[in-house]
């Protein structure tokens, strides 16, 4: 049906979620989708341009070709004791710190962000706080692999403060941390949830989704071609 284009790219993607036994009541087994574009900067989004898109056939580590040097060189340190399998990545692309991140102003996910804070909110600097941030932070830092949740591309009020939460201000710029900065390109929250769905759905993504589905649900998860990928976790 996929194939055909008789279901969505959005909806292909939470079957094999499903099938591969992720769900929305395991936040260690949450669903997880793509990071689909790299233009964050722009003030109109173009989705005839194939060079807004991420590309989906290399991890998320290593989309930024600056970052494959340290990845391989991790994946070449010998464990001296012979016990820790050879991995390129130490932490993991979905993970349920990962899901309470972006899920932090809504709850039950504040709640249980504080409970894993021992009782407090996590420092400001370390908060999801703006998008276009998330990503310059995965594209600089080759120890940050986190991909995205559903929920980017359907639910506009988790980028929104509405219950009003004192999640602190960042140290630099002491800014507050309040909603989610969005990119340029999206004027409020439902509308970067619209621009973001139609960018899954846009022809570039469907022709290359196949590629990243390989690596986190297929042939590239383990073995020689994981290997190959640069796509082998802890």
């Amino acid at each position: 049906k996929w194939v055909n284009r008789e279901i969505s790219n959005f909806d292909y993607l939470i079957q094999l979620n499903t099938m591969a036994g992720r769900t929305y009541n395991d936040l260690a087994q949450y669903p997880v989708f793509p990071w689909i574009l790299r233009d964050y900067t722009s003030e109109e989004l173009d989705l005839n341009n194939p060079a807004v898109f991420r590309d989906l056939s290399k991890p998320i580590g290593v989309v930024n070709e600056k970052n494959a040097k340290a990845v391989k060189e991790k994946y070449n340190f010998e464990d001296p004791l012979g016990i820790i399998d050879k991995f390129h990545y130490g932490t993991h692309y979905s993970n349920a710190a990962g899901v309470m991140h972006y899920l932090i102003r809504v709850e039950p996910f504040t709640t249980l962000h504080i409970q894993l804070q021992s009782g407090r909110f996590d420092c400001a600097d370390r908060q999801f706080h703006s998008i276009p941030a998330t990503w310059q932070a995965l594209m600089d830092n080759p120890n940050d692999v986190k991909e995205l949740i559903p929920e980017f591309f359907y639910f506009p009020e988790f980028l929104e403060n509405q219950n009003g939460f004192n999640l602190g201000q960042l140290q630099i710029s002491k800014e507050v941390v309040n909603d989610v900065v969005l990119p340029k390109w999206a004027h409020s929250p439902e509308d970067f949830i619209y621009k973001h769905r139609k960018a899954l759905e846009s022809e570039y993504v469907s022709a290359h989704l196949h590629e990243w589905i390989d690596l986190i649900f297929g042939y590239k998860q383990r073995g020689p071609a994981a290997v190959e990928a640069l796509n082998v976790f802890y």
